[in-house]
């Protein structure tokens, strides 16, 4: 099965179907502009439930060091996942900071938005792809929009990478025979409104990925 990260979980209920569904990753954004924002003492308490189940997540945007401080003393996550304009200087010294593995979201609208990601080889454990935001948008991902997946064609990539942007249950079949994504991400595609997340869509979702 194509391995899942359920992303902006924020209640009990959510990251119990999530988890209950076979999810290999769970995340938790903590990024106060986001509707999924959830502060690192608060997903401590709920993402404990998590450990050792799946891979716990802290989704962060440029972060200073003093939030990386709050999360790892809190949380302890598993993985950070840098979802802004860090430098892979910047990626190794987060995963220094907090002792854990770096994920690294790309943002792609054009083929022009891969220039640059093979410097990432080193510097973060598995690389993200998700679409490019609208221009003048306040948020760097979450926002339910698809690049254009035939991009992915034929790219060298290495052997661990998440496909993000706009999946739901009814397009990640194709989503997956277009680009041979071992990994996916899904944040929106599983809410009823924007930070609310919907345990049907979850389970809904899980048994699509079961499908591919």
């Amino acid at each position: 099965m194509t391995e899942v990260k359920i992303c902006g979980l924020s209640t009990p209920e959510t990251l119990a179907a999530a988890l209950d569904e076979g999810a290999a990753y769970v995340g938790a954004v903590i990024f106060p502009k986001s509707p999924r924002h959830i502060a690192p003492e608060a997903a401590a308490e709920l993402f404990e439930a998590a450990r050792g189940r799946a891979g716990i997540v802290a989704v962060v945007v440029n972060p200073e060091d003093a939030l990386l401080g709050r999360i790892s003393q809190s949380l302890k996550p598993d993985y950070i996942q840098l979802h802004g304009t860090e430098t892979p200087q910047r990626a190794r010294e987060v995963r220094a900071l907090t002792s854990a593995k770096i994920i690294k979201a790309h943002s792609i609208r054009t083929v022009e938005d891969f220039v640059g990601w093979q410097d990432w080889t080193d510097a973060a454990d598995i690389l993200l792809f998700d679409a490019k935001p609208p221009e003048g948008a306040s948020l760097p991902g979450g926002v339910g929009h698809s690049f254009d997946w035939s991009l992915m064609t034929g790219r060298a990539l290495p052997a661990k990478w998440f496909l993000a942007g706009g999946l739901d249950a009814a397009n990640l079949g194709e989503a997956l025979r277009q680009t041979g994504a071992p990994m996916v991400d899904v944040s929106s595609g599983v809410e009823r409104a924007p930070g609310v997340k919907d345990i049907s869509l979850i389970r809904d979702f899980m048994k699509a990925a079961r499908r591919s």
